[in-house]
Parts: C-alpha cells; sequence; structure tokens
C-alpha cells in the first residue's frame, strides 16, 4: 500500500466522504487512489478558490469535513481567501495540499513555494508529512482537528513521494472531543446580570443561532426583559416560520454604533463583540459603549445550546412558544428594490431552502423581510473576502440532500469564483442563482465616502463594471446551466418559481 491509498484509506475511515478538487501533477498519485479505492465523492472545481469555498459551504449544512485536493503553494495560495472566510465561519475542512517531493525541494524547481507559511494563516492545525508511513496517522490526526468544536481548518501538506511511496498504514479514527460546556459559576453570574442591570443585550452567533437554542435564548430574554440580536455576519442561522426574527448588528459603523448606544451590559453567546469592519477616520472601532461590560457566556467552542439551557434553568424561565412573526409576505411586483426581492424570495422559496447570500451592499436589508419565509438556512460571508457565494452555495446543494439552495449574488463578488457554474452544472446541483446586476462594485462607492472622499472620473472608473457588461445569461450557458435576464420582479419572480419546480441549476440576472 502506498501513501496515497492510506490517506483514502484512513479518511474513508473517519468519516470524510467527499473530495472537493483541483489536482494538479503532485497529486496524481491521491487521485489515483480515489480511483482505486470506492467510497469518496470527487468534485470537481475548475479553480481553488471554487474548491475550499464548496468545502465550506458542505460543512456548514453537514456538521462534517470534506477533503480538498490542491496542487503546491501557488494552489492553496489560489484557495486561501475562502479558507479565511471558511475560518471566521468557524468550518471545519481537511485540506490537503499536494508538494514538491522532499528529495526534489532543494532543487528550488518552478512551484517549489513556502507552502507552510502560506498555510499558517488560515489553518488551526498544519503537518506537513515527511514518510509514507505517516501519512495515514497525519490524516487521522487532520481529521480530529477539522472535527474539534466548533469546526477548524486542518491543512496536510503531502509531498508527493509520501504519496507513491509504498510503507502507507491505514489509521483508525481519534477520538474527537466533545464540545465543552459552560462554567456552572459563569451561567450563574449571566443570570444575576440579567435579573439585576437594566439595558442588557444577549448576542448570538454561531450554533446559538440553530433553532433548538433560539428557544432557549428566547425564553431566557422574556423572562428578564433583555433583547436579543444576532452577530452581523454568520455561518449558519436557521431562520423563518417557528424562529427568532433576529435583527444583526448593522454594518455601516454609524448605524451599529446607533443601534447599540444603549447596551450597558453585552452577553455574548458564541459571539465577539461588535467592532467594525473597518477603521474609519475620527470613527471609534469598538460598536457597542466603552462603557458596556462584555460578560461571556460561551466561547466558540462551547455549548451554546446546553449553556443557555442551563442559563433558562437557572433564571426559572418558563418554556413559553417562540413569537409569531406573522404571515408568509406576498411576492412584489414593478421595479426591482432589497425589500421587494426578499418578498419575492420569502413568498416563493419552497420549504427547507438554503440561501447562500454574497448580496453584500443590495442585500442589507433582506433580512426583516423574510422573518416570516418558509423555514429556511441562512448562510453569509463571514471573512469579507468576495467570492464565497457561487462555492458556498454550490458546497451547500451537495451537503443538502436536495433541498434547493437560491443564492443571493453580486455581481462583482461573483466573477471572482464564477466557475462555481460550472461545477453545479456538472453535479446537476438544485441552485437558483440570482445575480444582482449593478455593475458596479457599489460597497467601495459607499467605503470611499465613509473614508472622506468623493469619487472623481479616475475613481469611478475603477468601480465601474459596465464597460463592457458583463454577459451573465451568455457566461452561465457557456458553463452549462441554463439563465434569463429579468428587469422587474415580475419577471424574477416567475423565473424563480420555474426554476424551483425543476431539477438543476438556473441563473437570473436581475438588472439593478
Amino acid at each position: 500500500m502506498n501513501g496515497a491509498e492510506s490517506l483514502v484509506h484512513t479518511l474513508l475511515g473517519c468519516g470524510v466522504e467527499v473530495c472537493f478538487a483541483n489536482p494538479g501533477t503532485s497529486e496524481m498519485h491521491f487521485v489515483a487512489a480515489l480511483d482505486r479505492i470506492p467510497g469518496m465523492k470527487c468534485v470537481l472545481g475548475l479553480q481553488e478558490n471554487v474548491v475550499t469555498g464548496m468545502a465550506d459551504g458542505y460543512w456548514r449544512m453537514t456538521g462534517k469535513p470534506a477533503a480538498t485536493l490542491l496542487h503546491c503553494g501557488p494552489g492553496l495560495a489560489n484557495g486561501l481567501a475562502n479558507l479565511h472566510n471558511a475560518r471566521r465561519a468557524r468550518s471545519g475542512i481537511v485540506n490537503c495540499v499536494g508538494d514538491q517531493a522532499t528529495y526534489h525541494r532543494p532543487f528550488d524547481a518552478p512551484l517549489t513555494a513556502d507552502t507552510e507559511g502560506w498555510a499558517r494563516g488560515v489553518s488551526h492545525w498544519m503537518r506537513t508529512s515527511t514518510r509514507a508511513a505517516d501519512v495515514g496517522a497525519d490524516a487521522a490526526a487532520a481529521v480530529q482537528a477539522a472535527m474539534t468544536s466548533p469546526g477548524q481548518i486542518a491543512t496536510m501538506i503531502l509531498p508527493s513521494d509520501t504519496c507513491w511511496d509504498e510503507g502507507g498504514v491505514v489509521a483508525k479514527p481519534l477520538p474527537v472531543p466533545h464540545p465543552q460546556p459552560a462554567d456552572p459559576h459563569v451561567v450563574r453570574n449571566v443570570a444575576r446580570i440579567l435579573r439585576e442591570k437594566k439595558n442588557v443585550l444577549i448576542l448570538l452567533g454561531g450554533k446559538a443561532l440553530r433553532e433548538g437554542a433560539q428557544a432557549y435564548a428566547w425564553r431566557a430574554a422574556q423572562a428578564t426583559g433583555h433583547r436579543l440580536m444576532a452577530e452581523g455576519s454568520n455561518g449558519r442561522t436557521q431562520r423563518g416560520q417557528g424562529r427568532l426574527p433576529l435583527e444583526r448588528v448593522p454594518y455601516p459603523a454609524d448605524v451599529a454604533i446607533k443601534a447599540l448606544e444603549w447596551v450597558e451590559h453585552l452577553v455574548l453567546v458564541n459571539a465577539k463583540a461588535p467592532v467594525g469592519f473597518f477603521a474609519y477616520p475620527g470613527k471609534p472601532s469598538k460598536h457597542y459603549p466603552e462603557t458596556a461590560q462584555v460578560h461571556v457566556l460561551t466561547r466558540f467552542e462551547q455549548d451554546a445550546e446546553a449553556a443557555l439551557a442551563a442559563l433558562c434553568e437557572e433564571l426559572g424561565a418558563p418554556a413559553i412558544p417562540m413569537p409569531d412573526v406573522g404571515p408568509r409576505p406576498e411576492r412584489a411586483r414593478g421595479a426591482p428594490s432589497p425589500e421587494g426581492l426578499a418578498r419575492t424570495v420569502a413568498a416563493l422559496m419552497p420549504e427547507e431552502a438554503i440561501i447562500a447570500d454574497e448580496s453584500v451592499s443590495f442585500g442589507r436589508g433582506f433580512f426583516p423581510e423574510t422573518f416570516a419565509a418558509p423555514r429556511h438556512d441562512w448562510l453569509q460571508i463571514t471573512g469579507g473576502a468576495i467570492g464565497c457565494g457561487l462555492p458556498l452555495a454550490t458546497g451547500a446543494a451537495i451537503g443538502g440532500g436536495g433541498r434547493r439552495v437560491i443564492n443571493l449574488q453580486a455581481d462583482g463578488s461573483a466573477m471572482y469564483t464564477v466557475q462555481a457554474l460550472w461545477t453545479q452544472a456538472r453535479e446537476r446541483l438544485p441552485v437558483t442563482t440570482v445575480i444582482l446586476s449593478n455593475r458596479k462594485y457599489q460597497i467601495l462607492l459607499g467605503e470611499y465616502q465613509n473614508v472622506g472622499a468623493n469619487p472623481g472620473p479616475t475613481a469611478m472608473n475603477m468601480l465601474d463594471l459596465g464597460n463592457p457588461d458583463i454577459g451573465w445569461v451568455k457566461m452561465a450557458e457557456a458553463m452549462g446551466v441554463e439563465a434569463a435576464q429579468a428587469t422587474t420582479l415580475d419577471q424574477a419572480g416567475d423565473l424563480m418559481a420555474q426554476s424551483f419546480a425543476r431539477p438543476g441549476p438556473f441563473l437570473i440576472e436581475l438588472v439593478i
């Protein structure tokens, strides 16, 4: 058995069932092992940032790590942006990177790179295998690291001789530590804060945004008269009928500061105290008051639902129904607007849909209009590295068990990873992509003004995507995805409804 065969057998034995791949020469023995050993679903991406983004979406929907297969240091570099987003989403990925044979490295061949150095910035765990006999054990340790709460990026660097050499050994799965419980003293102190203090905000993030944890958070808030909010960007939020209509911390600095100015005590549940995405001249980095006291109920790696259940018990908070979010919205008509598009999506989406949201600026108002939608999951860009939406939707569809995925996608961001459409067509995935085609980097126009400047002709030209226009319908069709353009919400709604009723992917360019 060679090292590559031991790698595949070990990954399968540890429960890794999917490999998202863009392989190169150094990984051919891994590819050959995948060909000989049954059981691994292999999904090809045409660029490494598609590969890593798909692995992120797959984890968010399944809670299981996929393997990636990337080609040497430059291939890893191509995938770094969506590994950054995955790390911020606290997703688990077994990130396999091929490399030069151990004895070939000293010759400094063209693809030789500081692969380890590039991997460190996005990896919680990293190891370079040095012998075929070590590959299986290293793979088992990588899966253990990826599955450690709340989810981690585990990068294996595999010199090609460790894959082709004989002597591979299949390793058994390693125990995965359970999420840590909250300290009972912490629970009692938070209960005291909620009972005794005023102007308390309970901020939810991570797995505190799953349905079970939401129910306990609602009980605690209602029993003490305090407010709940969600972090601004979240890996996965369970939403819709029967779930909490949670407001998010706003993205714009001035709006966020105003929204949180009343807070005297901030209770964090798998969340981080809100700070600005960027610094701006004369504005604070923290978006909550400097005088506010911060209390941590659970860190990211701790069990939020169990902690909130313990908090409810400590408070004596009775079980109560979730709030009534009202009737399902009716679809909007006429000219596109953020609110109208959100209502149209809420009116038409199938039950248990998955929303992959990289709408950036246009989508900031989507949440209030979709509180009363059918039950669904909402996946957001978490690390700010644009180009996540199309791959995220693709990976979520592979992990979603046939659920319809709706990708609300800014046009500029989509161009970073447009190759994901090809994978959607190849795999016949149930993904409806709505391209929000404003033909500009709208968010950068706002950021330009936020730093105190007014864009002139040179700046406007650098932020313009309309010279020439991007032919989204032709682009999608060239990659095997059916597509059509809409200029009104009437047309967009009709196209969405048609796409939901048929298998396979579909793209709608909504001109806004």
